[in-house]
């Protein structure tokens, strides 16, 4: 191994820093030494660096894509508990954690009661799809809403319109938990438009098609944004037992040894 201070390694450093090239620079003494001492060639020796900048860029790429998409806590598909809830299929969400229904711009839509792990899969397909390099943003609807509602009144509307338009998949939670003046869903329906059948929409709602009216007030807009989220889409149906209460009652009174 080179020694503290040697001239190469500065200058090799300070290549690295210049280039930013952050794994070559902080690997290229380890990998020299395993190369020296398993007498590797200077192509094996390149293309070793080579794919370890490779796999740093690519983590640093994921954790970007993962602080960019402000998830509100850690959930991943994994920790989902399928035993817990059977309405859910394993082999769909299994599906979902593919890029592939993303880039074709259709829309999921997860309906099911409180505690029945919405936001769960909502928030671990989301990590899923960042993991893949796909842009992701996790929102509320109503912080979506006032989002919307406050770049109208500053004369933005437009750019937060197209720069939600960009996003490869939109997580958007809690949607029918409150119901929409007309402006708010007239606001929202302008998302929908932006983003039909070219990104992708997951809508987490404890609201059954049916109920959406409540939600919009006019019957038409209500319809116009329900086909939108709806055509091509996914459905994943949690059922109406919550589990989280479930997981509470098995704490609080443990079943009998």
């Amino acid at each position: 191994m080179s020694l503290p201070g040697d001239p190469e390694d500065m200058l090799i450093d300070e290549a690295c820093r210049e280039l930013r090239l952050p794994a070559f620079r902080e690997r290229f003494i380890d990998l020299a030494s395993t190369a020296r001492r398993e007498q590797a060639t200077y192509k094996q020796f390149l293309l070793d660096m080579l794919q370890a900048e490779l796999t740093d860029r690519d983590l640093r790429r994921q954790q970007r894509l993962l602080r960019l998409a402000r998830f509100p806590r850690p959930k991943r598909l994994e920790d989902f508990d399928f035993a817990k809830n059977p309405n859910v299929t394993p082999e769909v969400v299994a599906d979902l954690k593919s890029p592939t229904w993303v880039r074709e711009g259709r829309p999921l839509v997860l309906i099911g009661d409180s505690g029945t792990g919405k936001s769960h899969l909502l928030i671990g397909i989301g990590t899923a799809i960042a993991e893949t390099g796909l842009s992701v943003r996790y929102t509320t609807t109503s912080a979506l809403v006032n989002e919307l509602a406050e770049a109208d009144a500053n004369r933005r509307l437009s750019s937060v319109i197209a720069r939600y338009s960009k996003i490869d998949l939109l997580c958007l939670d809690e949607f029918g938990y409150l119901n929409l003046d007309r402006k708010g869903a007239k606001l929202l329906f302008q998302i929908f438009t932006e983003r039909e059948e070219r990104k992708a929409t997951a809508v987490a709602t404890n609201s059954p098609f049916t109920e959406w009216d409540k939600t919009f007030g006019d019957a038409r807009l209500c319809a116009a944004i329900a086909d939108r989220i709806t055509f091509r889409c996914t459905l994943i149906q949690t059922g109406t037992e919550s589990y989280r209460y479930q997981a509470t009652q098995e704490s609080l009174f443990p079943a009998p040894n």
